[in-house]
C-alpha cells in the first residue's frame, strides 16, 4: 500500500514530513535525484527523462500512485506524462493544484468555471525552469480570473540548500525577494513554489513583511492527499513498506537528509 514521492533532491522532504504526519499508517517510498540535482537549470525534455525513470523506479517499487514534490517536475513534465505515458492503473499527481486551490479558496477538486477571488497580487517564488514554463499561471487560470501574478526565479537558493549553505541559502532569497519587489511591491500573497523553500520560510516572510501571507505548500498536499485517496483508495499501491532511494552518493544524501529532517534518515542506491 506504499505511495511513492518523488523529487530531484532533499526538498521534497518537507512534503514527506507533511504526509507521513498526516496519513501515518501509509508507507511512503521517497525517491531523491540528487545525482542530477538541481532540476530547475535543465531543459524541458531533460526533466521529462529524469523525471519518467524516477517514476518507474517508484511504480516497481511498489507504489501506484506517485506525488511530484518536485515542483519543476510538475511543472515542466507532469502533463506531457500524464497525457502519454502513465500506465493503465498508476498515477501521477503534482503538487501545484492544491496550493491554487488554497490560495483560490477552493474546496478540494473543485472544477467549476474560473472566478474572481480575493487575492489580486500574487509573488512566485520558483527555480527558473518553474518559472519558464508558465505553468503555475496555466494552472490559475483554470480556476481564478484577475489575479496578476509576478514570478521571481530563484537560480541558486536549490544548490545552497541542497550542499547545507544555510547563510548563502538566506542571502539569496533576500535578494530574491528584493528583485521582485521591485517589480511587484504589494503583493497580496507570496507563494513558495519549490519544496525546498518551506526551509527558509522565516527568511521570506521576513524579508516580505509580515502583511503578505505566504503560502507553502507540504500541509496543502498532505491535505489534498488525503482527500484524494479516500475517493480513491485502490490507489494504494501493493508495496508494503517505506523507505528512501537516491541516484546519488547515498551516505552524502543520508547525512544531508538527518540534517534537514533533524532525525535519522537512512538513503539506499535507486
Amino acid at each position: 500500500m506504499a505511495v511513492g514521492i518523488f523529487d530531484s533532491g532533499l526538498g521534497g522532504l518537507t512534503v514527506l514530513e507533511a504526509v507521513q504526519k498526516r496519513l501515518p499508517e501509509v508507507p511512503f517510498q521517497y525517491y531523491a535525484d540528487s545525482a542530477h540535482a538541481p532540476y530547475g537549470v535543465r531543459a524541458a525534455d531533460d526533466i521529462y527523462g529524469l523525471t519518467t525513470t524516477g517514476v518507474s523506479r517508484l511504480f516497481d517499487a511498489g507504489c501506484d500512485l506517485v506525488i511530484l514534490a518536485c515542483n519543476t517536475a510538475s511543472a515542466a513534465a507532469l502533463r506531457r506524462m500524464q497525457e502519454s505515458w502513465v500506465p493503465k492503473g498508476k498515477r501521477v499527481l503534482g503538487v501545484f493544484v492544491p496550493l491554487i486551490e488554497a490560495l483560490t479558496e477552493r474546496e478540494w477538486g473543485d472544477n467549476s468555471p474560473p472566478r474572481e477571488v480575493a487575492v489580486k497580487h500574487v509573488a512566485l517564488f520558483a527555480t527558473p525552469a518553474t518559472v519558464s514554463s508558465r505553468a503555475f499561471q496555466r494552472e490559475l487560470a483554470f480556476r481564478a480570473i484577475g489575479v496578476d501574478v509576478e514570478a521571481q526565479a530563484c537560480g541558486g537558493v536549490v544548490d545552497a540548500i541542497e550542499e547545507g549553505d544555510t547563510i548563502l541559502a538566506e542571502a539569496l532569497v533576500r535578494s530574491h525577494v528584493d528583485a521582485l519587489k521591485r517589480k511587484m511591491p504589494t503583493p497580496d500573497a507570496a507563494v513558495l513554489g519549490c519544496t525546498h523553500y518551506p526551509l527558509m520560510a522565516e527568511i521570506f516572510q521576513d524579508a516580505l513583511g509580515p502583511e503578505v501571507r505566504v503560502f507553502s505548500q507540504a500541509e496543502l498536499v498532505a491535505d489534498s492527499l488525503a482527500d484524494y485517496l479516500e475517493r480513491h483508495p485502490q490507489m494504494l499501491g501493493p508495496g508494503q513498506e517505506g523507505g528512501f532511494l537516491t541516484t546519488g552518493d547515498p551516505k552524502k544524501v543520508s547525512n544531508r537528509a538527518t540534517q534537514f529532517m533533524r532525525r535519522k534518515v537512512s538513503f539506499e542506491a535507486a
